[in-house]
């Protein structure tokens, strides 16, 4: 989560709730249960981090609380180091769809580039499970656990395929 606030804060500056609205809108229905006080604690662990700063919102002067935050060198730092993570095979597809979603929003790479380095991590993972799985015996305990890695690495990559299709087709639309 707090790889994702800080991408979310690279295209600019927000407060607690303009993070946790983009949070919601780029996770769909899924982003519903999300806390506000989830968003909250995780700037807190960012600002003791050195990873963002925040100064008061114009205005607000009455609401003392009312803080935006923004991104450090050190978190702008973090945000092109974790773009450039490949996470699989223990995805988390929600953390990725942001990723990819806060990449296309600030303009910090193009989400086509992000799946082709997460489709070619797959692939090179996928291939050594079929060379291992070849190399077990018939119904062998292994060869079982090998069998369910390859199918969930193809049903991933065929998630990519879909995210790329997606990302394509929005920018030809753009």
């Amino acid at each position: 989560m707090q790889d994702v606030v800080l991408a979310m804060l690279a295209k600019e500056p927000a407060h607690g709730y303009d993070l946790r609205e983009r949070l919601r809108q780029g996770l769909g229905p899924l982003g519903r249960s999300l806390n506000a006080g989830q968003i909250y604690v995780t700037l807190a662990r960012l600002e003791k981090s050195g990873l963002v700063t925040w100064e008061r919102a114009a205005g607000q002067a009455e609401r003392p609380e009312r803080k935006v935050y923004a991104l450090t060198a050190a978190g702008q730092a973090r945000v092109i180091e974790w773009l450039g993570e490949v996470d699989w095979p223990k995805p988390d597809l929600t953390e990725f769809h942001l990723k990819l979603v806060a990449a296309a929003a600030g303009g910090l790479a193009d989400p086509r580039e992000l799946v082709d380095a997460q489709r070619r991590e797959l692939m090179r993972r996928l291939g050594e499970a079929q060379r291992a799985a070849l190399a077990e015996p018939p119904a062998s305990d292994a060869g079982l656990l090998l069998e369910g890695i390859t199918l969930r690495l193809q049903a991933d990559l065929r998630w990519l395929d879909a995210c790329e299709r997606t990302w394509s087709a929005r920018e030809r639309k753009n």
